[in-house]
């Protein structure tokens, strides 16, 4: 689960993590006395989505009145955001974080997140900050540095001034480098973080280091064991589909092709994509049911998938251990008829009863195409688009 910057730095307070000043905004004239109540004469508006690369798209500006805090606040609320991780649809922007203006000397990246292959939390820096990781780490790999913690009781003294050496910190930012380090593993590991980020962690001229940026993700597996934390999901920051498929226990992800795809397993829906590939299709989501798919999760997944207007085709490929197919097969019926599905079906059942199930598709009077490999059930639904 993602949450935005202004509640990803209202978690890192609570763990001690310094960060400036600010607060939420949802008019210009709410950001105005934000600006009035932090005080100065420099502020930072920026706009509240789930995306990074806000400031080269134009949602992150400073002012330098408050005139300007209202001129830009209103230019940014209600306007669509388009960065390179939003995709060219953009994100519509209904929040502004109005933050007090800092004076910045440098700026660095850190980040915690989970080594899957040596099942511990690691630390990722550089004193290259601002910019994408990715760029940096593919035009100057010698500027980022990693370490793993050995234990769940955080990274030892020597990892932790070795890091900062590497950083270039010496005297009071050294001493703080290791703190925010120290207090950003507390934060992952108590929260059930999938990454812990801030770009930029900044330098002020008063020699202070705060984080200026900050972006928390979350397992959703372990939601479970933090209320406040599945509190501050924002809906309308998600794909309605998705949104809808989570409400019945369904893992669904939007993709960009025309052929929907309905299958019970992680394993296969990625081998059912791949075989749309390769027989010159184009997969338009990935929609995992579980292994112990019900008649009605069937019925709410062929909805969902028809939320997408750009299906032309649906492939459903049902493999009957724990759910048996002749089961699927009636929530198939069931589905068809209530939604009145007007686009080419075709489905796969093997495993448990199937052929029980593709008897009662072949006699069910309904427009149903029935396969029984994987690549005929794909030759199928391309075909089908032609």
């Amino acid at each position: 689960m993602k949450i935005h910057e202004y509640q990803a730095k209202a978690i890192l307070k609570e763990f001690h993590v310094p960060v400036p000043e600010g607060k939420l905004a949802t008019t210009p004239e709410a950001a105005v006395s934000v600006a009035k109540e932090l005080g100065g004469n420099l502020w930072v508006v920026k706009a509240q989505i789930h995306a990074g690369g806000r400031g080269k798209g134009g949602g992150v500006k400073l002012a330098r009145s408050l005139e300007e805090v209202e001129a830009l606040s209103n230019a940014m609320l209600g306007m669509t955001l388009v960065t390179h991780q939003t995709g060219p649809e953009g994100k519509k922007v209904e929040k502004v974080y109005i933050e007090k203006g800092q004076s910045l000397d440098k700026e660095y990246y850190v980040a915690l997140i989970l080594d899957r292959a040596k099942e511990k939390i690691a630390v990722i820096v550089s004193p290259e900050g601002g910019v994408e990781i990715e760029k940096v780490a593919k035009d100057s790999p010698d500027k980022i540095f990693t370490e793993v913690a050995p234990d769940l009781e955080g990274f030892r003294p020597d990892q932790l001034r070795k890091l900062s050496q590497k950083m270039g910190f010496t005297g009071k930012l050294d001493t703080q480098f290791q703190d925010i380090v120290s207090k950003l593993f507390k934060t992952f590991l108590e929260k059930d973080a999938s990454i812990v980020e801030i770009n930029p962690l900044v330098s002020t001229k008063e020699g202070n280091l705060l984080a200026l940026d900050a972006k928390i993700n979350f397992d959703d597996n372990a939601l479970y064991r933090h209320e406040d934390v599945a509190k501050l999901r924002d809906f309308s920051e998600e794909d309605p589909k998705e949104v809808e498929a989570s409400k019945h226990n369904l893992n669904y992800i939007s993709l960009n092709g025309n052929i929907g795809c309905m299958v019970n397993g992680a394993g296969l829906a990625m081998a059912t994509m791949d075989i749309i590939k390769l027989e010159g299709g184009a997969p338009a989501n990935f929609l995992d049911v579980g292994g112990g798919a019900k008649q009605e999760q069937v019925q709410e997944a062929l909805k969902i998938i028809l939320l997408d207007k750009s299906v032309k085709a649906i492939l459903i490929n049902i493999f009957g251990g724990i759910v048996r197919c002749d089961v699927i097969a009636r929530g198939v019926l069931e589905a068809v008829k209530q939604i009145h599905l007007k686009v080419p079906l075709i489905v796969r059942l093997q495993g448990t009863n199937a052929s029980e199930g593709l008897k009662i598709l072949d006699e069910s009077g309904l427009s149903i195409t029935t396969a029984h490999t994987m690549k005929e059930a794909a030759q199928k639904a391309v075909g089908a688009l032609q």
